[in-house]
């Protein structure tokens, strides 16, 4: 059921109506004066001082019009971004079986999912889980949606999880940041270990050391080549324990990462194990 208490509103539209009413309230004689907006950030309006003469010479229709054009401002600047929306519904209820795994549904992402694929900087990418998951908002400062087409650090591209299984995201690095070679394979980068060390911190939420990696391995798929990790991480933000498949295309290094607690881990291993395998570029 729907909240009976109003939203608070927004600044500038509080202002808008503010000035609206009191200017219809006062007295022909003897109007005081009338603060209005004029600043553009609407966090932090600064306000002037108008005439009673100003005020007055603006007709019922004016006023109705310049109510309705400021809401329709404020509206405007209090929308999020279309590079944090997500889909917080089960994803079973809008993505396609696996044709592998009919437990399983397979996210294609594609140039309407993120400002990276929109920008070209990443090629697209798919995986499996499980139909139950959600797929959960990113932040716009961890998105990338403000430095696309060019981003000097790692950002998140997309983010699912499950309270019971843990969580994925897909980290995107650009590749100058890891080598000066252009179109670079993961190969040329160095060996898992070497690429591991730098991108384990985007693993772990905040520190990475050599001592958590519990295996590292090479698994190639026609001419890609994938780097996959298990990690052991107890005092990883993203969970004690966490499964990562790297591999680079372009000019981008693509992380995918599996995350779950000890509560998580006995229950969704294998699960979250499927969903690194399935991952590829």
């Amino acid at each position: 059921m729907a909240n009976a208490s109003a939203a608070p509103l927004h600044p500038l539209l509080s202002s808008i109506i503010s000035t609206s009413t009191s200017s219809r309230s006062h007295s022909l004689l003897s109007v005081p004066p009338e603060y209005v907006p004029i600043a553009s950030n609407p966090s932090k309006v600064s306000v002037t001082t108008a005439t009673a003469d100003s005020s007055l010479r603006k007709s019922p229709l004016v006023r109705r019009r310049d109510l309705v054009a400021g809401i329709a401002l404020a509206a405007a600047l209090t929308k999020e971004p279309p590079s944090v929306a997500a889909r917080e519904v089960e994803v079973g209820s809008y993505l396609p079986p696996a044709p592998t795994d009919p437990a399983f549904v397979v996210f294609k992402a594609s140039s309407k999912d993120t400002p990276a694929l929109r920008a070209g900087n990443v090629q697209p990418y798919e995986f499996m889980l499980p139909p139950t998951w959600k797929q959960t908002r990113v932040a716009n400062i961890l998105s990338g949606n403000y430095c696309q087409p060019k981003c000097a650090e790692p950002w998140v591209e997309v983010k699912f999880e499950d309270e019971k299984q843990g969580k994925v995201q897909i980290v995107a690095s650009p590749l100058v940041r890891l080598t000066n070679k252009p179109n670079a394979t993961i190969e040329d980068i160095g060996s898992p270990e070497k690429v591991i060390a730098s991108l384990g911190p985007f693993v772990t939420g905040n520190t990475f050391d050599s001592d958590e990696l519990l295996e590292a391995s090479i698994e190639k798929s026609g001419d890609q080549t994938y780097y996959k990790y298990e990690l052991e991480t107890p005092f990883a933000l993203t969970g004690s324990h966490n499964l990562a498949k790297a591999t680079a295309k372009g000019n981008t290094v693509i992380l995918f990462v599996a995350s779950a607690s000890d509560k998580q881990w006995p229950l969704s291993e294998k699960v979250l194990k499927t969903m690194l395998e399935s991952f590829k570029i």
